[in-house]
């Protein structure tokens, strides 16, 4: 079993926080789609037949195609590949983009999940981060997605903002709740340099949230959660049970997938390619049947740390056995570096297997690259 990745780069602005690859000129939706559909069509062979289990349209923000744009790549899909007799079809959408034409539509594609960028419940909030939504808007589109019988919602929340409070974040967090949705995905802000924030915050003009108060923020959000029936089954990610992501858990379980689009990666087990961040060269070379994208072959340390990097940040942790296979002398290292962290409590060992404990959660990333081979 493997997934598709489609990353549509295009939004009707560009938010102060985000660095993703994106443009705003969006006259030039059509031309990127044919080239989206003609790579679907050129690596169909990617995956060496696999079933595809999941889809899912990422961003940008996917839902500023028009809905003849979206049938387009559902249908070059079906056509390339074998899809699973239920594969999990998400489809990342901003509030103000949905419709009720545009929800009959995704049923009509067979999108079955839909992940709503909502950020903020808050007026204030949105504009200071130059959402293209209101709260109002926010609410909306999840009642309205409820009603055309879409049962699978995500819904995306970003905490440690400027200016923020407990007393903000717990009121959010009330009324992501209030709307019963099955999953939830909250993001700590970083304030990244290439971004408006980035330059408001070097000149002064943007004071970043103390780390302090972001990890307040984050253990109240894994204590809602928790009351609240989600589990944490990675560090951003809470699901009621049965909604875990089919697809993000194949990143971190290791699984093939297919990057589509400009600036999109790709796993095939054996190697990693990755894309041209650039959506006017990316169609123009594919029109010319030039070469769009990179790769490496992956060598033993990159599958070793690369493992380390994804599972130690889930509920599943790293399992000794499998890093064993991958190499048993990088395995044996990997058992010295880690005893400071479980003495420290920030890991613990359950069976065969590590874990982060909560503080552990709090500095993942430090965590992860210190034990990299």
């Amino acid at each position: 079993m493997a997934g598709i990745y489609v990353h549509v780069p295009f939004c009707k602005v560009k938010c102060h926080y985000c660095d993703f690859h994106f443009s705003v000129q969006l006259k030039n939706r059509q031309e990127l789609v044919d080239a989206l559909c003609q790579e679907i069509r050129e690596r169909k062979d990617y995956l060496a037949s696999e079933i595809i289990e999941t889809i899912y349209f990422g961003g940008g923000t996917p839902s500023v195609l028009e809905s003849k744009m979206i049938d387009q790549i559902m249908t070059t899909i079906h056509e390339n590949f074998e899809l699973s007799e239920s594969p999990e079809i998400t489809f990342e959408c901003n509030p103000d983009d949905i419709t009720q034409e545009k929800l009959m539509d995704f049923k009509t594609f067979g999108i079955n999940r839909l992940s709503i960028g909502i950020q903020s419940f808050d007026d204030n909030v949105l504009r200071f981060m130059n959402r293209a939504h209101s709260a109002d808007e926010a609410k909306n589109a999840v009642i309205n997605a409820q009603k055309f019988g879409f049962d699978n919602l995500t819904l995306d929340l970003i905490y440690g903002v400027p200016g923020s409070s407990m007393t903000s974040w717990k009121k959010e967090l009330a009324l992501m709740d209030s709307l019963q949705p099955q999953h939830l995905s909250a993001y700590c802000l970083t304030i990244e340099p290439k971004t408006v924030f980035g330059k408001w915050s070097k000149q002064g003009k943007l004071t970043p949230t103390e780390d302090q108060e972001s990890i307040t923020q984050f253990q109240y959000l894994m204590d809602f959660c928790a009351d609240k029936g989600f589990e944490q089954y990675e560090i951003s990610n809470f699901a009621k049970e049965g909604f875990i992501s089919r697809h993000n858990s194949a990143y971190w379980l290791g699984k093939k997938y297919l990057g589509i689009g400009p600036s999109a990666h790709s796993y095939n087990g054996l190697e990693r390619s990755w894309n041209i961040a650039n959506n006017i060269k990316y169609s123009q070379l594919i029109s010319k049947n030039e070469t769009y994208s990179e790769s490496e072959v992956l060598q033993v340390t990159d599958h070793f740390n690369e493992y380390i990097l994804t599972r130690f940040r889930t509920k599943w942790g790293v399992n000794l056995s499998d890093l064993a296979l991958i190499s048993a002398p990088l395995t044996a290292e990997f058992e010295k570096k880690i005893q400071s962290y479980l003495a420290s409590g920030h890991v613990y060992r359950e069976n065969n297997t590590y874990l982060l404990t909560t503080s552990g959660k709090f500095i993942a990333d430090g965590i992860t690259s210190d034990l990299f081979s």
